[in-house]
């Protein structure tokens, strides 16, 4: 059990938290949440003891082992892979090398003997003769090939050298683990094998992260930091994010009787449990939905942003045909005859082991760069409105501020008029004449999302949108995507996402396109059973 009691913090004169009194219990995963900026990341410091300066106390029982995820890839660049997950209990570790030690002395003498008897049994107690066997199932479990066990950090690239910092976290079963963002870098199949480590494991688990769906699978219990309070709520995320809008809502509907609001909550609450029942997650959740009142529903100040994308016209029956595209960049080819036809009711995803392959297409399609081979092709009614994975020409040495910015993109130039879209992405009073030159890139993301929306196009393509975005935008572009009439063509990290608004999954490899229509999820199971 972790305690918090009366914990608060201060950074430059402002109260990052205030008097926060929080219990963490064994057999719970606590998701983290917050706007950019809240805390959460702070929070977590807090909790494992590398951040100290704060009013207040955070208690932790001295037998409990904690354990975190680091995020310095270089850190141990020095030890071997397996040394490496083994330091995530390091008292094994150091128990093990003092062992190892006096077996290799040359003068090995009884007192020697006894010592490495001592150590012997208090090795066997931490579990170190499975230590080995127990590191490389996690490994092989976050796809880390037996191979590379035994080599050193150093020779592993970035994204290898995650895995085996989340092995760390994982390894010697602590009574606590700390996850800042666990699924970065992450494939789906290592997220997965995560999930299900997590759901299986009966300890506290507190994790940060984006990724709603995996927020969805493991957490029981949802922390929101708000404006400098911390509270928690039962459920996972989607709960969380579902029932803080309906309160909001009750709130503001002052025609409806406190009875009948009652009536509605305790539905939504019956609903959703029920639902959730039918997916994979630990029963505790369910039981404790099933116990909720009314009374303990999140009542989160949270400003939501909205995203909705409206055409001006609709699109004709030709929409896009690529035919045979081919490009090759600074001598390494990342398209080869790609070819696809977009239907009518077809939203897209393009999915590629090469990220800039993807980019390299969405490129093509938006007419700011030259197939070497092949052709593309818009229909004559379609207008398309483009999402950059990287924005930095719209607002580097940019002297405007964001309603001057706006303006340049809308036909309509009135300030009454770009206030109501930049509004939606919670830019409000003062804030619209900030320079873009400053802004941060959660905030150049809203602005980009904005003039998508004062576009009217018929065809919107996004390249990994959800980069800098906090989970509540991630959510509102999400609705904003599915509730959209016509096509859409996109790149995405965020699983949820993809399952919910992709038809057509459209994968580029070296020899050109995997296509199918089918869902995310779906694709996914039939590119596993290939692969068996």
């Amino acid at each position: 059990m972790i305690t918090v009691e009366n914990l608060s913090l201060q950074f430059g004169g402002q109260k990052l938290f205030d008097k926060v009194d929080l219990q963490f219990t064994a057999g719970n995963c606590y998701g983290i949440i917050g706007a950019n900026g809240a805390g959460k990341s702070t929070f977590l410091r807090i909790l494992s003891g590398d951040l100290t300066g704060y009013d207040g106390s955070v208690t932790l029982d001295k037998k409990k082992r904690m354990s975190v995820l680091k995020q310095n890839q270089s850190m141990y660049d020095e030890y071997s892979v397996m040394d490496t997950v083994i330091l995530g209990n390091k008292k094994l570790y150091d128990i093990g090398k003092e062992k190892d030690a006096i077996y290799d002395k040359p003068d090995f003498s009884d007192e020697d003997g006894i010592k490495a008897a001592e150590l012997e049994e208090e090795y066997a107690e931490l579990g170190g003769y499975e230590a080995e066997s127990d590191a490389s199932r996690i490994l092989q479990g976050l796809g880390i090939d037996t191979d590379l066990h035994y080599k050193q950090m150093s020779e592993l690239e970035g994204r290898q050298k995650v895995k085996v910092l989340l092995a760390q976290a994982l390894f010697g079963h602590p009574d606590i683990i700390l996850l800042d963002e666990p699924t970065n870098n992450l494939d789906l199949a290592s997220v997965v094998w995560l999930e299900d480590f997590l759901l299986d494991y009966d300890g506290t688990v507190l994790v940060v992260s984006h990724d709603r769906y995996f927020l969805n699978t493991v957490c029981t219990h949802i922390v929101d930091i708000d404006y400098g309070r911390i509270r928690m709520y039962v459920g996972n995320y989607d709960f969380w994010y579902e029932s803080s809008q309906l309160m909001q809502k009750l709130r503001k509907d002052q025609s409806k009787k406190t009875e009948q609001k009652v009536a509605e909550l305790e539905s939504f609450i019956r609903r959703f449990s029920a639902n959730k029942s039918k997916s994979r997650q630990a029963p505790s959740r369910r039981k404790m939905l099933d116990k909720l009142t009314v009374d303990e529903l999140p009542a989160s100040s949270r400003r939501y942003p909205w995203v909705g994308f409206k055409a001006d016209r609709e699109p004709g029956k030709d929409r896009l045909f690529v035919t045979d595209v081919s490009k090759t960049v600074d001598g390494v080819k990342l398209l080869n005859h790609v070819s696809f036809i977009m239907g009518k009711d077809d939203k897209i995803v393009l999915l590629g082991k090469n990220e800039n392959a993807v980019t390299c297409l969405f490129n093509i399609l938006a007419g700011e760069m030259e197939p070497d081979e092949g052709e593309v092709k818009w229909g004559v009614s379609t207008t398309q409105a483009y999402f950059p994975r990287n924005n930095t020409s719209y607002f580097e040495n940019c002297d405007l501020d964001i309603m001057d910015w706006m303006r340049q993109f809308s036909e309509d130039k009135r300030e009454s008029y770009l206030r109501t879209f930049l509004g939606r992405m919670l830019f409000s009073n003062d804030e619209v004449y900030k320079k873009v030159s400053v802004l941060s890139g959660g905030e150049r993301v809203r602005c980009m999302l904005s003039k998508m929306m004062l576009s009217g196009a018929n065809v919107l393509m996004f390249d990994q949108p959800t980069n800098h975005l906090d989970l509540e935008s991630i959510a509102a572009l999400n609705n904003g995507m599915t509730a959209f009439e016509y096509n859409i063509i996109f790149s995405c990290h965020d699983h949820q996402l993809t399952q919910t608004v992709a038809n057509r999954i459209i994968e580029i490899t070296d020899d050109g396109v995997i296509d199918r229509l089918c869902s995310y999820d779906d694709y996914m199971n039939i590119a596993e059973h290939e692969a068996e």
